[in-house]
Parts: structure tokens; C-alpha cells; sequence
């Protein structure tokens, strides 16, 4: 049987470091705002976001929505971005994304003040996690699923690490962190020949497919350490990438969905907010 390795005592831990540095940078008369832009009303961002301005309120940090027409044209967009990259008392941005198709992301990227951009949009802080330089922010999902590894202790130097998937906002970016950190890595995507073969090699195996219960009993490796980063709904229940049932008695640590990876995610934009906040005033 694993052992269920749940996000909210990682989540808890951040919580608290969080709130005695803001109370710090309060007593300073510096207050964290934190703006977040939301085009249109997707269940999946409103989830988010209401998860994002709870966790914000217990911290001290300030949380403003900037809630856009789902028809909004890119100039009137960019203009209200810019606003906010002007506006001194904002100290980070997030921008839900997918946006709509109108709005082009490769245009729009590059108008999100890097130093403000908590969830890595900007091409800036993508290339500072190439280059596995700490000032930059990296997205906050992998970013979570590198403080779980570590919160549990899991070894990563040395490791066999492989990810399902190979999104620039997941797949992409866990693999450079974990490289960063010494692991070898593979990267599996839907042109992989047989990939129940190529995954059962690894040490850590890391699920970002977007596809339900799509990790089975025969992916996984005895002993293995399985993050499961999916969330899937089938028939109004939440689950991940990983057939939890069937993988639960291989791997020697497993990530539930949901109250795994996703319950950290919005601890760590906190944790990129409160770290801005203090570049942004030379602390």
C-alpha cells in the first residue's frame, strides 16, 4: 500500500512562512496586492480564483479582480494589462489563462511586466527557468509539485524522472525544475510508442496528460513516487491522470486528486506575490 503524500500540510507549511513575512513587510507600510485578470466567467478560473483570493485573505495579501468581457477586443485588453503594470501598488499579476481565441497570447505575453508576472507568461521568466535562474517565476503548478517532492522528502539527484505530458504550462517547465535538480529526465506525449514501457523506469513519474485515469497499474514501477497532476470531472466526481486504485499498492508515495498538487498551487502564488512584492522594494 503507498503512502497517500496529501498537499495540505505542504500548503499549510508555505501558509505559515507567508504570514509572518507579510506581516513584516505590513509593519514596513508595505502592503501586498496581488491583481488577478479574468476574461469572461469559465467555472474552472472562477474555482480558481476563489481558491486564490481565500488563501491571499488568510496571508494579508490584498486581492484585486479585474474581471473582463468575454468579447473584449485585444487593444482594450492590453491597455488594461498595461494599467495595472503602471499601477505601484500592485505587485503581481495573474492572468487566467487559456484566454479566449480572439485574444492572441503571443502578443499579449510580451506586455505583462516580468517582474510582476507570478505565473511565468512573460518569454523573461520562461527564459530565467531555462537557465534555472531563482529570480524569475516559474509556473505555480510545477513549482507545487517540486515542493511536495521536497516536503516529503523525496530524493530527486540522481533519479530516473518521467512526465506525461508536454505542455508549456506543466509538462515543459516540471521537467527543466527537475533537471535543475539533478534528475534525468524523459518526457512522454501522445506520439510515444508504447509509453507504459517508457514510464515504468522511473523513479518519479510525474502525470500531465489531461486524460482520466489514464496512468494504470502496468505505468508504474514498484516503489516509485507518482504525482498526479490531472484534474479530470467524470460524472460530476473529480479525478486525475492516475488510476489511483490500481497504482495505489506499486507506488511507494502517491498524490491524491483531488487535496494533492492542486491545494499547493495556490500557496505558491502567494509565495511568488509576497517574493515580488519584496524585489520590487529592494528587500
Amino acid at each position: 500500500m503507498s503512502r497517500i503524500i496529501k498537499g495540505k500540510p505542504v500548503a499549510d507549511k508555505i501558509t505559515e512562512e507567508l504570514i509572518e513575512e507579510v506581516k513584516e513587510l505590513r509593519n514596513k507600510k508595505i502592503y501586498p496586492k496581488l491583481a488577478i485578470v479574468r476574461v469572461g466567467a469559465r467555472e474552472d478560473d472562477l474555482a480558481y480564483e476563489r481558491g486564490a483570493v481565500s488563501r491571499c485573505k488568510k496571508i494579508g495579501i490584498e486581492p484585486e479582480v479585474t474581471q473582463l468581457p468575454v468579447d473584449i477586443s485585444q487593444e482594450d485588453f492590453i491597455k488594461e494589462l498595461r494599467k495595472l503594470n503602471e499601477d505601484n501598488s500592485v505587485h503581481g499579476i495573474l492572468i487566467f489563462r487559456p484566454l479566449p481565441k480572439h485574444l492572441d497570447e503571443t502578443v499579449i505575453k510580451y506586455e505583462i511586466n516580468p517582474e510582476k508576472d507570478i505565473d511565468c507568461f512573460s518569454p523573461v521568466n520562461e527564459g530565467k527557468l531555462y537557465e534555472g535562474d531563482d529570480s524569475g517565476f516559474p509556473p505555480c503548478t510545477p513549482k507545487a509539485v517540486m515542493e511536495i517532492l521536497k516536503f516529503y522528502d523525496v530524493e530527486i539527484k540522481g533519479k530516473n524522472a518521467t512526465i506525461i505530458g508536454r505542455s508549456n504550462v506543466v509538462g515543459k517547465p516540471v521537467a527543466l525544475m527537475l533537471l535543475n535538480e539533478n534528475a534525468t529526465i524523459k518526457i512522454c506525449h501522445s506520439k510515444t510508442k508504447d509509453i507504459a514501457k517508457a514510464t515504468r523506469e522511473a523513479d518519479i513519474l510525474v502525470a500531465a496528460v489531461g486524460r482520466a485515469n489514464f496512468v494504470k497499474e502496468d505505468f508504474v514501477k514498484d516503489g516509485s513516487v507518482v504525482i498526479d497532476v490531472g484534474i479530470n470531472v467524470i460524472d460530476g466526481k473529480v479525478c486525475g491522470d492516475v488510476d489511483f486504485d490500481e497504482v495505489k499498492n506499486k507506488a511507494a508515495l502517491i498524490t491524491p486528486v483531488p487535496r494533492g498538487v492542486g491545494s499547493v498551487t495556490t500557496s505558491i502564488l502567494a509565495k511568488h506575490l509576497v517574493k515580488a512584492c519584496k524585489m520590487q522594494n529592494n528587500i
